[in-house]
């Protein structure tokens, strides 16, 4: 047993919350990809570790939010947002908290390869819209499986905006992270990444501090387990699926895209211990933080049907009704193909749907690669192409509306 932050009242917290599992729970669809790379369920030190997890969230973000608001937003947040800008030489006189943090998330690590960085840009683009469809209809709704995120979600506003809104802003904020130079000192994707770590502070004080949330069953909201699972699902898991439906990397390409990742991650708050040091070690990480996870119950259909449904809301230039029930079908056949029916049936989805958007996709992306790999030339059309189709792709999810990362976001 321990106690909680000298913040909270001084109560005694278990050593994990309640909602950590006894024993690790199957995974839908990543099993036997996880089995294929020759890697098994967490031991019983990684398995009580992401117990321990779920108590802890981002200590040098959350301090510097504490000082932020102790100080007075309306000074702290433009002081903070030309330090994002500029740099923290930039900002005269710089406060020491702010300059604390801002000059470690500007020193570069020394495992870092911005070189390697910016390829992982380069495969993540190249993937095209079929790889942007795995992150919405796997990792974005599956992972509703995972119960425990859901309350902080339902407390932030989800259902009043949609959960099509969250993922438009994830997406845009991804398209930020995999832009040319995107993650580079000052870059838009850094920038991003920053700002979304610091919106996830300010859930996690507020949602904590709410009167109805039970953190000895929930733990800490935005902890480090979720937060991995997370960040992978985002960024690897489409490289997982895509692979299925004939998009090829090579083995070098997936790792540059899990050093992205792990930079990525570096910026937004996960823990050196929960970042990824290869493609397959990226594949262990989700695996092992989805068998902590994973557990439906009323709060996964609740926010899973309306995603599902979203696809009758976009914004199509002509054909809206016949082509929303076309894109609904697709992106249920991929979510079920990868999902699989047990799955599909906890989220409150049809059990079964025909895989007949993947098997379309294999033949075109399967000569899409040979062509990029064997004509001049043709690695950068593809990367070109591909991230045309996921900028359409956010264009029709808002249509000419701004998207505004954490607009969605309510804290109140």
């Amino acid at each position: 047993m321990e106690y909680l932050d000298s913040r909270e009242p001084a109560t005694v917290r278990p050593a994990v919350p309640r909602r950590h599992p006894e024993s690790p729970r199957p995974v839908p669809g990543l099993r036997p990809v996880a089995l294929a790379l020759g890697l098994r369920r967490p031991d019983q030190r990684q398995w009580r570790e992401l117990g321990e997890l779920l108590w802890v969230g981002d200590e040098p973000m959350d301090r510097l939010v504490d000082w932020m608001i102790i100080e007075g937003a309306d000074h702290t947040r433009p002081l903070f947002d030309h330090a994002l800008r500029a740099g923290i030489d930039r900002v005269p006189d710089a406060p020491e908290p702010l300059r604390a943090f801002f000059t470690d998330i500007e020193t570069p690590p020394p495992w870092l390869d911005m070189a390697r960085v910016h390829q992982g840009e380069r495969v993540f683009r190249s993937g095209g819209a079929d790889g942007i469809y795995i992150a919405r209809d796997v990792s974005f709704l599956g992972g509703y499986l995972a119960s425990g995120f859901n309350k902080t979600l339902l407390r932030t506003g989800a259902l009043e905006k949609g959960p099509g809104k969250r993922f438009a802003e994830t997406l845009q904020w991804a398209l930020d992270v995999t832009s040319e130079n995107g993650m580079a000192p000052l870059g838009v994707g850094y920038r991003s990444t920053v700002r979304v770590r610091l919106i996830h502070s300010f859930v996690r004080r507020h949602v904590a501090s709410l009167p109805d949330w039970q953190a000895d069953e929930w733990g800490l909201p935005i902890n480090q387990t979720d937060m991995a699972a997370t960040l992978v699902g985002a960024l690897i898991a489409p490289f997982v699926g895509s692979m299925a439906m004939g998009i090829i990397p090579t083995p070098r390409e997936l790792d540059q895209a899990a050093h992205l990742t792990r930079y990525v991650g570096r910026l937004i708050g996960v823990q050196d211990r929960l970042l990824p040091t290869s493609f397959r070690d990226a594949v262990r990480i989700l695996y092992h933080c989805l068998t902590a996870i994973t557990n439906p119950d009323e709060t996964t259909p609740q926010l899973a049907i309306p995603m599902a449904d979203d696809p009758l809301r976009w914004h199509y230039r002509d054909f809206g009704t016949l082509r929303g029930r076309i894109a609904r079908a697709q992106h249920l056949s991929v979510a079920s193909t990868f999902l699989g029916p047990a799955a599909m049936g906890q989220l409150g989805l049809p059990r079964y749907m025909p895989p007949w958007y993947p098997l379309l996709r294999i033949p075109v992306n399967l000569a899409r690669c040979l062509a990029a790999r064997t004509l001049p030339g043709g690695m950068r059309r593809a990367e070109i192409r591909g991230r045309s189709e996921q900028e359409d792709f956010l264009r029709l999810l808002v249509g000419s509306e701004d998207v505004i990362i954490g607009g969605s976001t309510r804290i109140d």
